[in-house]
């Protein structure tokens, strides 16, 4: 299935439904007389059934509730990640909360390297994030500590019935996000079950008997093992689920689950690392210390496992070896406090260990990875891999280049007025005027283009009206940017003309510019802030200007029957007037989306 399917919201859904029938079928099918095959077959049959059906489950309940929680805190996280600064303890914190509400650390770093990518936010804000994300990622394992995987599958089919036919937005997406609760106990359970099988089958023990954190040597092997299991499944939290899971069931040992689950913090990073590719240099600065950072954490704390667990066992002050009999079966249900625990704690101190060398890091990183000889160019094309499954947030990085698109019109302003100044044409000012235009051009195609893909999407109505008024500013902004260059050919053209304009129209002209460019920087600083009452500002600017121009055009006509006037120099200037009222029209639709008015 493409990524962005126009069917994709059917896809998933017929994926939930496909995935919930199978899981269950094979939940109970041990009920069945299908499972009377021979042992060896009917055991690997059955352990595959339900730990890829489980998995499944578990995957998909991670995504439901992943989008449901960005759905109904949307714009909390959009206000967070608009106040990370270069502070490290307040970039760490936002990190843990954002990632605590999207439920995925690679999301969270996926979303940090779109946001370098784009320049709205910096490396050295990135990497607080960064480290951030690695703590707020240990929630899914308290998560689980929950007691309460029998009541998975009823959450799931009461959040089922209010996401389908509730009318409310809203409600729709609470639901979702208790529904994809709901799957990810439901999906342990099944895993759960499916490590039961191992535990009974001798051939299948043995082979994990294999894997004991008993050594130095076997706690590498066991941190190679998650690593490659989370970069497999693409998902930490899901490594995490399979690893409490056989420790449960007593498959594996505390220890060598505690070794799994640190070895599953560094396959986690190739995510971020995919989503570096063909990104500027900061962002694959950003891509390359998460790497850095969980190596290094892995490679101490691979130097003290043994004393460690030792601490995290007292600290919690649980007995990982308590047995505890569910239908004849024993299960160790400490280990996953004592796993969550173990994952918790080292991602902290791994964090507290770091922070005084943060800028030594990012230093090294910038010998590490140096400038690419050609200019780079954030292009939000690069972006669409990257953020479109997260529109709540891809829409702040789309705000950021519109803001830019501001700032070019007033710096295209600016040279407009340094070019009337000169006494002869300037064709470097000239050239750079055309290249700010070309490059509006640009952003506003790929803008549309990022936005209109971003409907592929089961929207939010604030996320999808915020989407509309942005594709309308980008498009006036563009629009303004060709009035400013048709002034600068009108001014060309009076030059060829060798005119002498009167004095008042100069005095006038100087006036139309000096308002727009003020108003164009009010208006640029507006849309950083929201600020409605912008418009209120625009109607007696509007006036005037509308004023203004009348009297000059009026004036200009009597001087064409008074005077003897070439009549392609007036028509000229009257072309110049009427740029000006253009421009003053963009300005207005602009403020008219800001404000709501229109």
């Amino acid at each position: 299935m493409p990524k962005h399917c126009p069917y994709k919201d059917n896809y998933a859904k017929f994926s939930l439904s496909l995935n919930c029938i199978l899981s269950v079928y094979l939940y109970y099918a041990h009920e069945i007389a299908i499972w009377n095959a021979p042992v060896n077959l009917t055991s690997l049959a059955h352990l595959l059934g339900e730990l890829i059906g489980g998995l499944g489950v578990f995957l998909l309940g991670m995504k439901y509730m992943s989008e449901g929680m960005q759905a109904v805190a949307g714009n909390s996280l959009r206000r967070l990640i608009g106040t990370v600064t270069g502070n490290r303890i307040f970039a760490i914190i936002v990190g843990v909360i954002v990632t605590c509400i999207v439920q995925s650390s690679s999301i969270t770093t996926v979303m940090v390297v779109g946001f370098v990518n784009s320049g709205v936010m910096s490396l050295a804000q990135s990497v607080g994030v960064i480290m951030g994300a690695n703590i707020g990622t240990t929630i899914t394992g308290w998560i689980l500590v929950l007691k309460i995987g029998k009541y998975g599958l009823p959450l799931l089919g009461f959040s089922a019935f209010v996401y389908l036919f509730s009318r409310n937005e809203r409600w729709r997406y609470y639901a979702m996000g208790l529904m994809g609760t709901g799957m990810v106990f439901f999906g342990l359970e099944l895993m759960k079950d499916a490590c039961g099988i191992i535990k009974e089958t001798p051939d299948f023990a043995t082979w994990f008997q294999a894997f004991q954190a008993d050594s130095y040597l076997g706690v590498l092997k066991c941190c190679m093992v998650g690593c490659v299991l989370t970069t497999m499944v693409q998902s930490s939290s899901a490594t995490l689920g399979i690893t409490i899971s056989l420790a449960y069931q007593g498959v594996i040992s505390y220890e060598t689950a505690a070794a799994l689950v640190i070895g599953e913090n560094v396959g986690t990073t190739i995510t971020a690392l995919l989503a570096s590719i063909g990104a500027t240099t900061n962002a694959r600065r950003a891509a390359y210390f998460h790497v850095l950072f969980n190596l290094t954490g892995v490679f101490w704390i691979t130097l003290v496992f043994h004393w460690y667990i030792q601490l995290v066992q007292w600290i919690i002050h649980v007995d990982v070896l308590k047995i505890v009999m569910v239908d004849g079966i024993a299960t160790f249900p400490n280990t996953t406090p004592a796993i969550a625990a173990t994952h918790s704690i080292f991602n902290v101190v791994n964090v507290l260990l770091f922070i005084p060398f943060v800028g030594i890091l990012v230093r090294a990183l910038e010998r590490i990875v140096p400038v690419k000889e050609v200019k780079e160019k954030p292009r939000l094309t690069e972006l669409d891999i990257r953020m479109l499954d997260n529109p709540v947030l891809a829409i702040e990085q789309s705000l950021k280049e519109i803001e830019r698109m501001g700032d070019s019109c007033a710096e295209m302003l600016h040279v407009l007025t340094e070019l009337r100044g000169e006494k002869k044409s300037n064709t470097q000012l000239r050239n750079q005027l055309r290249d700010y235009e070309i490059s509006l051009d640009a952003i506003q195609e790929e803008l549309t283009a990022f936005m209109t893909n971003l409907f592929t999407n089961a929207l939010p109505h604030d996320v999808a009206d915020e989407i509309r008024i942005q594709l309308r500013i980008a498009y006036e902004y563009e629009s303004i940017s060709d009035y400013i260059e048709n002034l600068e050919r009108l001014d060309n053209k009076l030059r060829d003309y060798d005119a002498s304009l009167p004095s008042y129209f100069c005095e006038g002209i100087e006036e139309l510019s000096s308002r727009a460019l003020s108003f164009l920087i009010k208006m640029n600083a507006a849309i950083r802030t929201k600020d409605q009452n912008i418009f209120e500002e625009f109607v007696s600017v509007r006036a005037g200007v509308r004023s203004q121009i009348k009297g000059l055009r009026q004036k200009q006509l009597e001087e064409l029957t008074s005077t003897g006037m070439s009549p392609s120099v007036n028509s000229v200037m009257l072309s110049v007037l009427d740029s000006y009222s253009h421009l003053f029209s963009h300005f207005e639709n602009i403020v008219e989306a800001l404000s709501g008015q229109a």
